[in-house]
C-alpha cells in the first residue's frame, strides 16, 4: 500500500510538472504539505495574474478539466474577470469561452449584469466591436439584469464601427424601456450619432436633454466641426456657459477654422482669447499658421510653446518641406531632443516632396540601423516610393523580403506602395504577383496596378482591369480614371479612353478634373485628331496648362501635312504664363519643320526675354548596385568611350532580328 500511495504522489507531482512546463515553476505546486493541489483551486487562483500566453492558458484549461473546477462558479467567474481585462488577445479569447461555453448555461442563476458587461467591453473595445451588439442581445434573452453601463458599452461599439442601425435599435430599446434620462447615456447617444455622421440625429438627442453637461456640448460642437458645419459649432460654443468651457470647446473651434480656407484670423482670435493654452492647443495652431502659409509665424509660436511634443516638430518640419524648404526642414529634424518614427516619416515624405529620394533612402537606413526606432507601415511605403524613383530594384527586393518575414499585412499601403515600386522599377510580372496573391483589394490596389500597366504600355489589359472593377463592390475614384485614361493615350486606345471618359462623367456622375481632360486631350493628339482635341480645349471649364499645350505639340510636330496657322496653339497668349523650357522648344521645333522662321526667332526670343534655359535630357539606371546618371551631350561617365562605341555600332546591328535575351545583354552593357 505504501509503495502504491508513494506511486500516486510521483505521478501526480510529475502531472504538474507537466503542466507547468517547468519543474521550477510554481504553478500548480501543493501551497501546504497537507494539503493536496487537486482539492483546492488556489494554485489555480495563484497563477492566474501571471498568465500571458497560449501556453498558460493550455495549462490553466488542462487542470480546470482533470479537477472539475470547470463547473466551479467562483473559479471560473474569477477567471474570467482576470482575464477580460487583459492586454493579451490569448486570454480574452479564453475568457469569452469559458463564459459562452460554461457561464451561460448556468445564467438562470446569473442575474447580475457584473460578468455580460465584463465580455460585452473586450468586443466594445476589441478586434470586433458589432459582437457586443450580438451579446446585449443574449443578454436580454437569456434575462439577465441590463444597466447603463450595459447600454453604454454597446452604445460605444457602435459608434466605433459606424453601426448607425444598430445604434438607432438600441436607442428605441432605451426609450421603449423609459431610461431616456441619463446624462451618461445621453452623452453616449450624442457620441454614436456624431462619429456615424449624423449630426441632424444627434442634435435632436441634445436639444431633448433635460440636463447637459461639457461633454454634451464639446460632443456637438466636435460632430459640427468634423461635418463642416463651423457656423452651427460656434453658435453652440457662444451659447456655452461659460464655467462650461474648457479646454476641448476651445481646441474643437481652433481645428474647425484651422480647416476652412479664411479661417486663420477668427482661429488667431480664439487662440488669443483662451484662458489657458495646452500642447494641443499650440499645435493646432502652428497647423493653422501653416495651412495659410505664414510660415515665419508658425516658427514663432514653435519658439514660444512652453513644452513641446513629437506633433509640434513634425507639424514645422512638414511645413518648411511642403514649401520647399527643405533644408530648413532638415535642421529642424536633426534639432530634435528625441527621434521618434512619426518625424522621421515625415522628413522622409517633405524629401521625396521636393526630388530628394536618394536622401529618403538614406533616413530609411539610419531608420533601420537605430535599435530605438521601429519602422512601420508608412516608412516602409515612402522607403518603396523613393527606390521606386530611383530604380534600386534590389532594395525593393530586400525590403519585400523583409516585410514577409515579419508577416506585415499587404492589404493596406503597403501592398500598393510594393505594386508601385516594382512597375516603376521595369518588373511589371512580379507587380502582378503581388496584385494577384492579395486577399483583400480595395481600390487603391487597382489604381496601382492599372498605373503599373498603363506604364508599360498595356492599355488593353489597364482597360479590362478598370471594365473589372465595375464587376466588383468597388467605387473608382478620380486616380482610377486617371491612370486608365493614361494607360489608353500611351497605348493610343482612342475608343476605350472616350469610354473611360463617359463612364466618369455619366455613369459615376464624376466631375472631371484638370488632369483628366489633359489626358483625354492627349488621347486625341496623340491620335492626330488635333481639332478635336482643340475642341475639348475650348469647352473644359478650366484654363489650359503647359502639360495639354506640350500634349498638342507633340502632335503637331508628327503632322505630315502643313499646319494650319489658324489654329490657336499659334497664338503667342498660350506662352504667357508658362515657364516650362520643353514647351518652347517643341513650338520652336514645329516653326522650324514647317519652315515659318520668324516665329521660331519670336520664340526664341521669348525664351531669351524671360531668362528660360533649356533644361538638358536625363536618364539614369542602376546596375549591380551602382547608379548611372546621364545628361544629354556629358562625356563624363568614366565608361562613356565603350557606351558611344556600343552606340556608334548599334546602326549596323539593329538591322538583324535579335533575341530578347541578346537585347538585354546588350543594353546592360551598353550601359
Amino acid at each position: 500500500m505504501n509503495c502504491i500511495r508513494r506511486i500516486k504522489i510521483n505521478l501526480a507531482a510529475g502531472f504538474n510538472q507537466t503542466l507547468s512546463g517547468d519543474a521550477n515553476l510554481p504553478m500548480l505546486t501543493c501551497v501546504s504539505s497537507n494539503q493536496q493541489p487537486w482539492n483546492s483551486t488556489l494554485p489555480t487562483l495563484i497563477h492566474l495574474p501571471n498568465c500571458k500566453t497560449q501556453f498558460d492558458i493550455n495549462q490553466i484549461h488542462a487542470r480546470l478539466l482533470t479537477t472539475g473546477f470547470i463547473k466551479n462558479s467562483y473559479l471560473t467567474t474569477k477567471l474570467i474577470l482576470n482575464f477580460a481585462s487583459s492586454p493579451h488577445t490569448p486570454l480574452i479569447q479564453f475568457a469569452r469561452h469559458i463564459f459562452f461555453s460554461h457561464s451561460i448555461p448556468r445564467s438562470s442563476k446569473m442575474k447580475d449584469p457584473f460578468l455580460w458587461n465584463a465580455i460585452i467591453k473586450t468586443f466594445s473595445h476589441g478586434d470586433d466591436p458589432k459582437q457586443a451588439v450580438f451579446v446585449l442581445g443574449l443578454m436580454l434573452q437569456n434575462r439577465a439584469c441590463v444597466d447603463k453601463f450595459s447600454f453604454s458599452l454597446v452604445l460605444k461599439a457602435c459608434s466605433r464601427m459606424g453601426l448607425i442601425r444598430e445604434g438607432m435599435q438600441v436607442h428605441g430599446f432605451l426609450i421603449k424601456i423609459g431610461i431616456t434620462s441619463d446624462l451618461y447615456l445621453q452623452n453616449c447617444l450624442i457620441s454614436m450619432y456624431v462619429r456615424g455622421g449624423c449630426v441632424e440625429f444627434a442634435r435632436q438627442v441634445f436639444d431633448r436633454m433635460p440636463e447637459r453637461d461639457s461633454i454634451s456640448f464639446n460632443s456637438m460642437i466636435d460632430g459640427y466641426v468634423k461635418c463642416g458645419m463651423i457656423t452651427s459649432a460656434r453658435e453652440l460654443f457662444d451659447s456655452l456657459p461659460s464655467q462650461m468651457k474648457n479646454l476641448r470647446s476651445w481646441n474643437c473651434m481652433i481645428s474647425g477654422y484651422a480647416v476652412v480656407e479664411d479661417g486663420f484670423s477668427l482661429a488667431w482670435e480664439l487662440f488669443d482669447e483662451m484662458p489657458e493654452r495646452d500642447m494641443v492647443s499650440w499645435n493646432l495652431m502652428i497647423r493653422c499658421c501653416i495651412k495659410s502659409g505664414k510660415i515665419d509665424l508658425a516658427r514663432t509660436l514653435f519658439d514660444r510653446m512652453p513644452e513641446k511634443d513629437v506633433i509640434s516638430w513634425a507639424k514645422l518640419i512638414d511645413g518648411y518641406a511642403k514649401l520647399g524648404n527643405i533644408n530648413t526642414a532638415r535642421h529642424l529634424f536633426d534639432e530634435m531632443p528625441q527621434l521618434d518614427i512619426i518625424s522621421c516619416n515625415v522628413i522622409m515624405a517633405g524629401y521625396l516632396q521636393n526630388g530628394g529620394s536618394l536622401e529618403a533612402l538614406n533616413i530609411f537606413h539610419n531608420i533601420m540601423s537605430d535599435n530605438n526606432l521601429t519602422p512601420d507601415d508608412t516608412t516602409f511605403s515612402l522607403a518603396l516610393s523613393a527606390i521606386a524613383q530611383l530604380g534600386y530594384a534590389h532594395e525593393g527586393i530586400t525590403i519585400h523580403t523583409y516585410i514577409n518575414n515579419k508577416g506585415l499585412k499587404l492589404e493596406g499601403k503597403l501592398g500598393v506602395s510594393l505594386i508601385d515600386m516594382y512597375s516603376k522599377s521595369g518588373m511589371i510580372e512580379t507587380a502582378m504577383h503581388v496584385f494577384e496573391t492579395l486577399k483583400q483589394k480595395n481600390i487603391d490596389h487597382y489604381n496601382a496596378m492599372i498605373g503599373g500597366l498603363g506604364i508599360h504600355g498595356f492599355g488593353k489589359q489597364a482597360f479590362n482591369m478598370f471594365l473589372e472593377i465595375q464587376t466588383l463592390n468597388l467605387k473608382p475614384d478620380t486616380i482610377t480614371y486617371l491612370n486608365v485614361l493614361n494607360a489608353c493615350a500611351h497605348s493610343g486606345l482612342l475608343k476605350e479612353g472616350v469610354m473611360c471618359f463617359k463612364i466618369m462623367t455619366r455613369h459615376h456622375k464624376m466631375e472631371p478634373e484638370i488632369q483628366h481632360f489633359g489626358c483625354l486631350i492627349d488621347i486625341f493628339a496623340r491620335a492626330g485628331k488635333i481639332k478635336e482635341a482643340m475642341g475639348i480645349i475650348d469647352q473644359m471649364p478650366f484654363e489650359p496648362n503647359g502639360v495639354m499645350w506640350r500634349a498638342l505639340f507633340s502632335a503637331c510636330k508628327n503632322l505630315e501635312n502643313t499646319i494650319d496657322t489658324d489654329i490657336p496653339i499659334l497664338k503667342d497668349e498660350i506662352m504667357m504664363d508658362c515657364y516650362d523650357s520643353s514647351n518652347y522648344i517643341l513650338l520652336s521645333n514645329i516653326y522650324a519643320r514647317f519652315g515659318m522662321w520668324d516665329f521660331v526667332r519670336k520664340v526664341r526670343g521669348m525664351m531669351k526675354e524671360r531668362k528660360i534655359k533649356k533644361v538638358p535630357g536625363r536618364s539614369w539606371i542602376e546596375l549591380d548596385g551602382t547608379f548611372h546618371e546621364f545628361f544629354v551631350g556629358d562625356g563624363s561617365h568614366p565608361q562613356v568611350e565603350e557606351i558611344y562605341s556600343v552606340l556608334d555600332n548599334w546602326s549596323h546591328v539593329k538591322s538583324f532580328k535579335l533575341d530578347s535575351k541578346f537585347e538585354s545583354d546588350l543594353f546592360l552593357i551598353g550601359s
